[in-house]
C-alpha cells in the first residue's frame, strides 16, 4: 500500500500591525510588524488554523516572516543613498541600485555580478 501525504504546516498574516516597522534581514525591503497565524493545509486545502504567539515581522517581498528583534531599522531620508545623479554610475550596483565600493566584484547587497 503507497500512501501519498500532500500538505503541511505554514503561516499566513492575520493582521497588519504596523506598516513598514522594519527593514527585512534578506532582501533589505520594507517589513511589516503583523499578527499571524498558522494554517494546516492538507491537499492544498486549509484544514486548521491557530493564531501565532507574538507578533512577528514579515516581508511582503520575499514572503519571510522573522522575529522583531532581528529586524534592521526602517530607511529614513538620511539613511537612504542619495539620488543617482549625484553618484558615479560606476560607483552604484546596476541591479539594486546601492552604493558600492569601485573594487568589490559582486554587490555586498543583492550578491550579483557587477
Amino acid at each position: 500500500m503507497f500512501f501519498f501525504f500532500v500538505g503541511g504546516v505554514e503561516q499566513q498574516v492575520r493582521q497588519v500591525l504596523k506598516y513598514g516597522a522594519g527593514r527585512c534581514i534578506s532582501c533589505g525591503s520594507e517589513a511589516d510588524l503583523v499578527d499571524y497565524e498558522k494554517v494546516l493545509k492538507l491537499f492544498f486545502l486549509p484544514v486548521w488554523k491557530w493564531p501565532g504567539k507574538d507578533p512577528m515581522m514579515y516581508c511582503d517581498n520575499c514572503k519571510l516572516f522573522f522575529p522583531p528583534s532581528y529586524s534592521l531599522p526602517p530607511q529614513t531620508a538620511e539613511s537612504q543613498p542619495p539620488p543617482p545623479s549625484s553618484v558615479p554610475v560606476s560607483l552604484r550596483c546596476r541591479f539594486c541600485d546601492r552604493l558600492v565600493e569601485p573594487d568589490f566584484r559582486f554587490c555586498p547587497f543583492c550578491g550579483s555580478a557587477l
